[in-house]
């Protein structure tokens, strides 16, 4: 179980956060929260409490070596998420578990922040956050339901013009934690970037369609929302497709891409 930091910590977690943001020549600005309130990926896990866990540090890199974002980094939700520190941002990513401490006016300053076009993106557990708050399902597009394999998949790719997903061909294969999803998961309501190709796995998962998305894009309101549900082991997060895979949700939800124009996508 997770231990409550005192406020001294708290604080020098905000501080070391903002002191690890990076310049970048593109004016887009990510604000990125890693809290964990359920189980704790240690792709998130801070060595220190002055140190970044990886997927901040991988952010962070991704931004000034693209020269398209700022990564701005925290584990304190109840700080970041206001509707005025909202504002100096193009997008918020999540990778986060269980039900982070905002309130309900956070949560709808958060919703009403992505509807106003702004934008959204969560890799892997963002899905296993806020059960308790279905305008979040509803918003991120599903819930996490599940991991059966934890092994090598071969992945298709079902929107081969996205620019987060042309540089991958009509499939691959990847190795990683690999999620299901229950409700209010319907891919008619969302642009299915990657699924899991059934075939070549044998352990049988929960869904009788055998309906695995692995990303997807949708639009929320007047604003962009990119998911992945990779990113659960340290190699994966080193993986140039992965990289490419997340520069170009990221951009998508920036505004920086108009996507491929599939369901709802603007072109």
């Amino acid at each position: 179980m997770h231990k409550l930091f005192s406020l001294t910590v708290a604080a020098l977690f905000i501080a070391t956060s903002l002191s690890f943001a990076q310049e970048s020549k593109s004016t887009k600005k990510l604000l990125v929260i890693t809290e964990s309130k359920g189980f704790v990926h240690g792709v998130v896990k801070r060595p220190k409490p002055e140190e970044l866990c990886l997927v901040e540090k991988s952010l962070i890199a991704l931004g000034k070596s693209s020269g398209m974002f700022e990564a701005v980094v925290t584990q304190d939700s109840r700080t970041a998420i206001t509707a005025e520190n909202l504002q100096k941002y193009d997008a918020v990513f999540f990778y986060t578990t269980g039900e982070l401490p905002l309130s309900d006016v956070q949560k709808a300053d958060l919703l009403q922040y992505i509807k106003s076009g702004k934008g959204f993106a969560g890799s892997h557990c963002a899905t296993d956050t806020f059960y308790k708050w279905p305008e979040y399902g509803n918003m991120i597009g599903a819930y996490f339901d599940g991991h059966p394999w934890h092994e090598k998949i071969k992945v298709k790719v079902e929107d081969k013009n996205h620019p987060a997903t042309k540089h991958l061909g009509d499939s691959f294969e990847i190795t990683d934690e690999i999620y299901q999803f229950k409700g209010p998961y319907d891919r008619k309501n969302l642009n299915i970037l990657l699924s899991m190709d059934t075939t070549a796995v044998k352990k049988e998962g929960k869904r009788a369609d055998k309906d695995y998305a692995l990303a997807w894009t949708k639009e929320y309101g007047k604003g962009r929302v990119f998911y992945t549900a990779f990113g659960h082991r340290d190699e994966v997060w080193a993986d140039e497709r992965f990289q490419k895979l997340m520069l170009g949700g990221l951009g998508y939800v920036m505004g920086l891409n108009d996507g491929s124009g599939k369901n709802g996508e603007k072109k």
